[in-house]
């Protein structure tokens, strides 16, 4: 009988999370706690070895610093994130409080917590807001952004909280990581880390690499190959696969190109042509303005795709970053050898304990599982949803579902009641508004060309009379609170332009409206000819359409959900794919790091030179030669590793020909990467002992440094290449 009790409960707590019986007795003795905690002047220190006494102390520091008091809901989440899960908290629950709770249990634990964040913004004002709160339990919190100075960062990295966007983070960890000197290294050992937007940080930039570079180069646009291209003819000089992830030459293209350059572009001893031609194809044919990037101020700037925004400190590859730039005409930007480099996934699972919130975890447990073994806690809203969600709305043709769309727009406006419309990228929010103006319409447009508004803009959308386009997922983290006489309309209204590749990007446009039991709704409109359904199942038949032009048979809806869980298989295959390549990289990694703190921080250069020759030692200067041996060791080792990753870069861009020998690329990429690692321990030892007996060595670092993100694995996973070729090869005899 206690055994069903026990099964009953389980399937009582919420689907796709883990029980949440044990946080709600906690919540419960909390509250117990709560008219002796209030009767205080003096808010005690909690132990954390009473969670009850920790909840109902803290519940009353909010309550007195911020004037939140926070809900038994908020606590919840609080006590997933102290138990090590991801939260799913919806829209608008108080996540940032919550959030801060668990920071203050961890640093009153003695830990030192990196709450971590999707952009500057969100990290300084949630650093700045809690503040009052975490003062009143004894905690020192600080931020870290773009534009923080090295004194800052420091200051801010000794507090016992520290709010930072992940890629400063992780930039900081790999400029402490080619650092010389044990005394200027800023960011401190990593315990906990505690990632906000916790979905779009561990799973959409997960293997999103974070670089560091050096030795400035000028850069070189290549305008030839981008012009050759141009000439090309799709379907007859190139074909692009299904779900435009690749572009691949024809056999009749292969020859035009080989006559108009007199090469062999298929000689695998000679790859430099055939990648220089793939890039700029790539380039041209692959990637779009105002979709995948913009120009402003004469440069490319990348559209983050998940979020709508402009990834400011993010570019491709070299190569491929060259090529857009010749496409667009624009002078070559700098580019330099890679002294460093972490995946984003890389630098979170440096930390010995991981928790997160978002509002869209249960979607993405599976990798949340597979790549950091976490669990999803799927935590009540405080009011239940009043949200009104409709049906798709699905039309034959872009043109049907663009007037259908207007209409709508037009139709809920007159009503004054707010509309924020969510569309697929720049080019698209910005045509909408084209056709809402020509209708006398004014909305307002927050895209990656405006990004800066942001916050100020989302804010303002549940005004009356409010239209705001909005671009995936603009204004995420800021709230959008119903305007005077709004409710009684029905709330926010949200409409989506077209479904996105992913679900959860979805749901998260629809959580923009029904915040805290407010009233709301949501649409989407879908065309037969959306991108998801064309480049990822191509070949459905979509049903008629009804007299008033709306597909109303259930094919259509079937054909709109089975895109989109083909794209998102298409995405965790990617994901999984990278991290095969990325995995052994980030091993090695940390084991040359390992060596590289012996050598920094103690005398093992010393010992090592000393043994290898005696005499050279006793002629050094003693009070100068351990550092002189340190400086020697580091620098062999830097070296080593820059070359070390400069081979593994190459070695990967090739290694889909070896598909062609009928061999394993991923084996193979792994067993090259392992003998070359075991050579370049040898090779720092004879660097190292060569410049020690030299008169003058040579030490000289990089004039300058510069940091930034690479979009990466621009084409596709390894086997749709590998697939492309073999198939190319074949076709050409």
């Amino acid at each position: 009988m206690a055994s069903l009790k026990g099964i009953l409960r389980n399937l009582l707590d919420r689907p796709g999370g883990v029980p949440l019986t044990p946080y709600l007795k906690i919540v419960k003795a909390a509250g117990d706690r709560a008219e002796r905690i209030r009767g205080l002047d003096e808010l005690p220190r909690p132990a954390m070895d009473d969670l009850a006494e920790f909840c109902a102390v803290a519940r009353e520091a909010a309550d007195r610093t911020l004037s939140l008091r926070p809900y038994d809901v908020q606590l919840l989440g609080t006590l997933a994130l102290l138990d090590g899960k991801v939260a799913e908290m919806a829209t608008g629950e108080g996540k940032t409080l919550s959030g801060a709770m668990a920071a203050a249990g961890y640093a009153l634990q003695g830990k030192r917590v990196h709450v971590i964040s999707v952009n500057d913004y969100l990290a300084r004002r949630d650093a700045e807001w809690m503040g009052p709160f975490y003062e009143a339990l004894g905690v020192s919190v600080g931020w870290v952004g773009q534009n923080s100075s090295p004194d800052e960062r420091r200051e801010a990295y000794a507090k016992d909280v520290t709010y930072g966007p992940v890629s400063e983070i992780g930039f900081d960890v790999l400029r402490d990581r080619l650092r010389t000197d044990a005394a200027e290294i800023i960011v401190p050992a990593p315990e906990v880390a505690l990632v906000d937007e916790a979905d779009s940080v561990l799973v959409d930039e997960a293997r999103v690499p974070l670089v560091m570079a050096g030795s400035t180069d000028p850069g070189s646009a290549v305008p030839e190959m981008a012009a050759l291209v141009r000439q090309l003819v799709r379907g007859y000089h190139y074909e692009i696969d299904e779900q435009a992830r690749n572009v691949y030459l024809t056999p009749k293209g292969a020859d035009s190109v080989e006559n108009l350059l007199g090469v062999e572009l298929y000689d695998e001893h000679e790859p430099g042509t055939l990648i220089e031609l793939n890039l700029a194809l790539h380039a041209h044919a692959l990637l779009t303005r105002d979709v995948d990037y913009i120009v402003r101020d004469g440069k490319v700037q990348l559209i983050n795709p998940s979020r709508g925004r402009v990834a400011l400190l993010q570019r491709w590859p070299d190569g491929l970053q060259a090529a857009v730039e010749a496409k667009e005409a624009l002078p070559p930007s700098e580019k330099g050898e890679i002294l460093d480099s972490i995946t984003v996934q890389g630098l979170i699972r440096r930390y010995p304990q991981i928790c997160g919130m978002t509002g869209t975890a249960v979607a993405v447990s599976e990798q949340l599982g597979e790549f950091y073994g976490l669990k999803v806690a799927v935590i009540p809203p405080n009011r239940p949803c009043v949200r009104e969600d409709e049906p798709d709305r699905v039309y034959p043709t872009v043109p049907d579902k663009d007037a259908a769309l207007v209409e709508e727009i037009q139709e809920i406006h007159t009503t004054g009641r707010p509309l924020l419309i969510g569309t697929l990228d720049v080019a698209e929010s910005e045509n909408l508004a084209k056709l809402l103006q020509r209708r006398g319409l004014e909305p307002v447009v927050l895209n990656a060309k405006n990004d800066a508004e942001e916050a100020a803009i989302i804010a303002r959308a549940g005004e009356r009379d409010a239209i705001t386009v909005s671009t995936q997922m603009a204004g995420r983290g800021t709230d959008i609170r119903l305007g005077e006489g709004v409710a009684e309309l029905g709330g926010l209204y949200v409409i989506g332009s077209g479904r996105h590749a992913s679900s959860r990007l979805d749901d998260q446009l629809r959580g923009r409206a029904g915040r805290q039991g407010d009233p709301g709704g949501s649409v989407f409109f879908v065309s037969m000819q959306d991108d998801l359904i064309t480049q990822f199942v191509p070949d459905e038949r979509p049903p008629a359409a009804d007299a008033d032009g709306v597909v109303r048979h259930r094919r259509g809806a079937y054909i709109v959900g089975h895109a989109q869980r083909v794209a998102e298989g298409v995405n965790l295959e990617i994901h999984r794919n990278t991290w095969r390549y990325t995995r052994l990289l980030e091993h090695q990694r940390e084991l040359i790091l390992e060596w590289r703190d012996k050598v920094l921080h103690g005398d093992a250069a010393g010992k090592a030179l000393a043994a290898a020759d005696p005499e050279r030692w006793e002629a050094l200067p003693e009070d100068t030669r351990d550092e002189t041996a340190r400086q020697i060791v580091l620098h062999a080792i830097d070296r080593c590793w820059t070359e070390h990753l400069a081979f593994l870069t190459d070695l990967r861009e090739g290694i889909h020909l070896r598909a062609l020998g009928r061999m394993s690329p991923i084996d193979e990429f792994h067993r090259e990467a392992v003998a070359e690692y075991k050579s370049l321990l040898a090779e720092v030892e004879r660097r190292s002992l060569e410049s020690f007996e030299a008169p003058e060595p040579d030490l000289r670092r990089p004039t300058a440094t510069w940091t930034y993100l690479v979009q990466d694995n621009p084409f596709g996973t390894e086997w749709d290449r590998i697939l492309k070729r073999v198939k190319t090869a074949t076709r050409r005899g």
